[in-house]
């Protein structure tokens, strides 16, 4: 994360030495997702959850990166799940777009890797929605997928239906399906 803070230093400090003429404007300026996320990635990779990992592909792009979440407890312990961001040009006034790269049988996230999690859309009736005073730390988007696995597992409210209802109807054939996607797709 180095990279995109020292060329915001460097950035800064061309402002007064160089002319319009010698750098054009799109060399120059930084947008305020970036300049936001240098100091939310910071604070992110000193709190992240025990059971995380974040990685970015590429330095100097600090808006795509990926977040591998590996469970200790409940159904989903001893799985590995990948979870792809990306940081629209408009953060931190829309949520980020968030997608699991890992197949799973999950009530809230659907099989092809769409998300149900409140705080990730955009507009919320109840309120938990995405907000401008949301972060991607370990408080927000970080906490909120990793609780996906355990204190946020919602079967009430599913996104993957069928595996809710197999919830229902069958808890242990739910977690021998579970276990086997874990051994399948999630090492």
């Amino acid at each position: 994360m180095l990279t995109l803070a020292s060329k915001l230093k460097r950035d800064d400090g061309l402002k007064g030495s160089q002319t319009a003429a010698t750098a054009s404007d799109s060399t120059r300026r930084v947008s305020v997702r970036d300049k936001l996320l240098v100091k939310e990635v910071a604070e992110l990779e000193a709190n992240l959850p025990c059971t995380c990992k974040v990685h970015f592909p590429d330095p100097n792009k600090l808006h795509c990166f990926q977040l591998t979440v590996t469970p200790d407890e409940g159904y989903y312990q001893g799985g590995k799940f990948q979870f792809e961001t990306e940081v629209p040009d408009a953060y931190n006034m829309v949520p980020p777009k968030v997608k699991c790269l890992t197949k799973i049988w999950h009530p809230n996230i659907t099989e092809t890797g769409e998300i149900c999690l409140s705080l990730l859309r955009e507009h919320s009736i109840d309120g938990t929605g995405w907000a401008p005073t949301r972060t991607l730390k370990a408080v927000d988007v970080v906490w909120g997928l990793n609780s996906l696995f355990t204190d946020l597992l919602n079967f009430d409210d599913p996104l993957n239906i069928e595996a809710a209802e197999h919830h229902l109807r069958d808890k242990e054939d739910f977690r021998n399906k579970v276990d086997d996607y874990i051994k399948r797709y999630a090492r």
